[in-house]
């Protein structure tokens, strides 16, 4: 038992289970060289003698595969090989005309051009009603048409302009009620 332990510890090499034949063809090669030498390069005449020659680099599979060759006649008549291939060119056009419908004609009209410049359209300017001064008249937005449905907005005290300064959120009650006409309410 001890001699099987030492013999074990004096390998180079861990030998893999059921692998002790090959240990044993190496055994005299062992003690050569070193073990990192014999990990890195491996052992040098096991495989081969001939120490010079190059790997071949066909594989067996390569070597007993031979690609299968034409028999050198024709095996279809040249009519019959347009006709398939008429065919086929007839399909493949059917099958992409499917696929890819063509592109309908683009329509280089702009906005202007189709909704203003129509033939027969005169452009009248209205004529106005009354006088107005962009500078000192309140603007008509949305807001200013629906003053009455916001919530959370100061009394209107002025309906001509219902979005001017108002104090009357913070004004002391006392001095409001001196007022002579009460805010009215929304």
């Amino acid at each position: 038992m001890t001699e099987q332990k030492t013999t074990r510890e004096n390998k180079v090499g861990k030998c893999l289970l059921h692998n002790w034949a090959e240990e044993r063809a190496v055994a005299a090669l062992d003690n050569e060289e070193t073990k990192t030498h014999n990990q890195r390069h491996g052992h040098k005449g096991i495989l081969t003698m001939d120490l010079e020659s190059k790997m071949e680099n066909v594989t067996t599979v390569k070597a007993a595969y031979v690609p299968p060759k034409s028999p050198g006649v024709r095996l279809q008549g040249i009519r019959s090989e347009l006709l398939e291939k008429h065919i086929a060119q007839m399909i493949s056009d059917k099958v992409h005309a499917e696929l890819n419908p063509p592109t309908p004609k683009t329509d280089f009209c702009s906005t202007t051009q189709k909704d203003f410049c129509v033939e027969g359209f005169v452009p009248l300017t209205p004529e106005t009603t009354q006088v107005h001064d962009y500078k000192s008249d309140e603007a008509v937005t949305f807001w200013s048409e629906n003053y009455q449905k916001i919530q959370g907005v100061t009394a209107v005290q002025n309906l001509n302009a219902p979005f001017r300064k108002s104090a009357l959120f913070s004004t002391p009650i006392c001095e409001r009620l001196d007022e002579i006409e009460p805010p009215p309410d929304n």
